[in-house]
């Protein structure tokens, strides 16, 4: 007789239950595997791969061009956030076009509608980003850099699906 630490049960080899609890155990663990598999093969695409990374580099540029303002040139909170979004917008439109969403936008007419759209998408998460920073700036009892990263955060989630659903072109999306 075996004893199986997950059940608690005696489980007996000649005992067919005893073969279903096990196969089942087996089995599950089978499952489980192929559904994270499922699972992270869904989220972590190499175009969500890529726009995380880019993502990164153009916030670590948006918050850090953010911190040298109100550190070293005294600029206020607020100016300083939106002088950050610009820079960054446009470097993320840079990577987002060639290097995550691969557009196959032709022509200047195709690629001054994309970059219109981008700009359009960008400036109702700057809005976003804006308002929402100044309302954590001004209410939220914690250090205007942690206000900043939060409101960050969800204007990168916002920020991809607008890109992806709406902006660029693209007749093979990896």
């Amino acid at each position: 007789m075996k004893k199986n630490c997950t059940n608690s049960k005696v489980l007996d080899s000649n005992n067919e239950s005893s073969k279903e609890i096990v196969s089942n155990n087996g089995s599950n663990n089978l499952k489980n595997h192929i559904l994270f598999k499922k699972i992270f093969s869904k989220f972590f695409t190499k175009e969500i791969i890529l726009y995380a990374i880019f993502g990164i580099l153009t916030t670590i540029i948006n918050i850090g061009s953010f911190y040298i303002m109100i550190t070293c040139f005294n600029i206020s909170d607020n100016l300083a956030n939106n002088i950050a979004i610009v820079i960054a917008v446009l470097i993320a439109y840079i990577t987002n076009k060639d290097l995550v969403f691969h557009s196959e936008a032709q022509g200047f007419s195709e690629n001054f509608i994309e970059f219109c759209k981008f700009i359009l998408g960008r400036l109702f998460t700057m809005f976003v980003e804006s308002i929402g920073g100044s309302l954590l700036f001004k209410y939220v009892p914690i250090p205007t850099i942690f206000s900043k990263c939060f409101i960050t955060v969800i204007v990168i989630i916002l920020n991809f699906f607008i890109s992806k659903f709406f902006t660029f072109k693209s007749t093979n999306k990896v």
